[in-house]
């Protein structure tokens, strides 16, 4: 099966990436560490909000803590698994290596997509995951709650991925594209609050033009059991991929090889 193929191949990357990795495992401390602070700060920023008795948006302070951790959590898979490989697109056009990766019995966007693995973004994931269990049991969330928001919260990890590969083709026609994907990084940074918390036109903002509140407020407002957008980010999300994956296949049908 076709699905197993790409299974075992996946895993064998992931085996290559560890050991070549775990030679400098002080890394993974490292970044725990920076991981910690930055939440830190987005919690005291967070904090800030609700002095006073302030419910921005109508949040209370645990259900913004379930934003936060959707965010953290894709803070783990951005420095994981997209920033290793997507961000390297670039170079692969610039390099030529782009010719290589073509040639292999591989679907390329799989291999441009899976072929690096960073172990340093775990420290995200471990924080998330903490901070989403704790304001789940301050809110009394169920098992079918967690669910809901891990569901949306893979929904919303493939709208990013979406966007982040589409804008890493490009590279393909202008080369020096890198910067692009870094602003959509710092784009992203508003995904730490809930979205109906800022004014009209950044909601609006973040919501049609960067969808950066399906990528944190959707996964939490599902896990609540608030609002209908959960499957409006169900449909964005299947159709952001399907947009990524063929203009990919549209770039590719004018790269010019490097050794042509």
């Amino acid at each position: 099966m076709v699905f197993v193929r790409y299974l075992r191949v996946y895993l064998l990357f992931l085996r290559l990436s560890l050991a070549a990795e775990m030679e400098y495992r002080l890394n993974f401390l490292l970044g725990l560490f920076s991981s910690a602070l930055t939440l830190l700060g987005a919690l005291f920023g967070l904090l800030l909000l609700y002095q006073g008795g302030y419910r921005p948006g109508g949040w209370a302070w645990e259900e913004a803590l379930l934003v936060l951790a959707a965010f953290t959590l894709l803070q783990g898979l951005g420095s994981t698994l997209l920033a290793p490989n997507l961000n390297k697109i670039v170079e692969h056009v610039q390099q030529g290596t782009l010719d290589f990766v073509l040639l292999k019995p591989l679907d390329p966007q799989f291999w441009l997509s899976l072929r690096v693995f960073s172990p340093w973004g775990l420290g995200d994931f471990l924080l998330g995951v903490g901070l989403l269990l704790y304001g789940g049991s301050r809110l009394g969330l169920g098992l079918g709650d967690y669910f809901l928001f891990a569901f949306y919260w893979l929904v919303g990890a493939l709208i990013l991925y979406s966007l982040w590969f589409l804008l890493a083709t490009t590279s393909i026609w202008f080369v020096k594209i890198y910067n692009v994907t870094e602003v959509l990084r710092g784009l992203l940074e508003a995904g730490r609050f809930p979205a109906s918390s800022y004014p009209a036109l950044y909601r609006f903002f973040f919501t049609f033009v960067v969808p950066v509140a399906f990528l944190t407020t959707v996964p939490a407002e599902a896990a609540l059991g608030r609002g209908e957008a959960p499957w409006v980010a169900l449909g964005l999300a299947l159709g952001l991929f399907l947009l990524a994956r063929g203009f990919f296949r549209l770039a590719l049908g004018s790269y010019t090889s490097a050794s042509s």
